[in-house]
């Protein structure tokens, strides 16, 4: 039999934790059975982790795509990356991320095309990229934080405060 994991993507700033939107999204996740696929760095990425991680009888992993490249034929992973958090790293060869995230060598394309769904939390210019690159893909995605965090993000993306309904959409979107 073939087992179908769900990995819900949960994208945010590299350098802020939004502990307060990450940790029971994070742990809600783990109990309910799905991975979680994170950028593998810092901020809310580190934060999702580790949260995850943390659910005793938990049946997902937390994967992470890192960021890296070949410098004089030897490779090397971005500094920092991937966080402790991240049980099954993914090595890529694409160092692009931030400003550059649309980019073919950034990894945010993976991170996008990997997951059943994403949660976007606030993050900076590399999570916008990743809002985007959900809307050219035609990932179902969220915006979960405060509304003044998401001005810039694509129009389409349904925004969120609630905890709650980021729960109900999930369930009803990845089966």
């Amino acid at each position: 039999m073939l087992l179908r994991r769900k990995v819900i993507g949960v994208m945010g700033s590299g350098t802020e934790e939004h502990r307060e939107w990450v940790v029971p999204l994070a742990r809600w996740l783990a109990e309910h059975g799905y991975d979680l696929l994170t950028g593998a760095g810092a901020g809310v990425m580190r934060v999702a982790a580790e949260a995850f991680v943390a659910v005793p009888g938990r049946r997902g992993v937390s994967i992470g795509i890192i960021p890296g490249e070949v410098v004089e034929g030897v490779y090397r992973p971005k500094a920092g990356y991937p966080n402790p958090s991240v049980e099954l790293p993914v090595f890529t060869h694409l160092p692009l991320s931030g400003e550059q995230g649309r980019e073919t060598m950034s990894r945010n394309h993976l991170n996008v095309l990997s997951s059943h769904a994403l949660v976007l939390l606030p993050g900076g210019a590399g999570t916008l990229a990743e809002a985007e690159l959900v809307v050219r893909y035609g990932k179902p995605a969220m915006l979960f934080g405060p509304e003044r965090e998401f001005r810039r993000f694509p129009d389409q993306l349904e925004r969120t405060g609630s905890l709650e309904r980021v729960c109900d959409w999930l369930l009803a979107t990845v089966r």
